[in-house]
């Protein structure tokens, strides 16, 4: 009974662990979108640079959840509390 409070705890975790994680993205990825927008509204001349740059940035803001969904994922199947 014990093993199932544990693991069921953990993927409950787990779960609010990604659901975080992938609304901070989304929040992140609107804040690079909209000032890159800014930008590009700005200077036009700079559109290509900044929309590369913009690619970039929400690329790299997207490899968090995709990092904390893995580590959750991992600490799921590896729970050290399980007996």
């Amino acid at each position: 009974m014990e093993n199932a409070i544990i693991i069921a705890s953990s993927v409950l975790a787990a779960a609010v662990i990604m659901v975080a994680a992938v609304m901070g993205a989304t929040k992140g990825d609107a804040a690079v979108a909209v000032k890159a927008l800014e930008s590009m509204s700005r200077q036009p001349e700079q559109v290509s640079n900044l929309q590369i740059n913009m690619l970039i940035a929400i690329g790299l803001v997207e490899s968090i959840p995709i990092i904390a969904s893995v580590i959750a994922i991992v600490l799921v199947m590896a729970n050290p509390f399980i007996k």
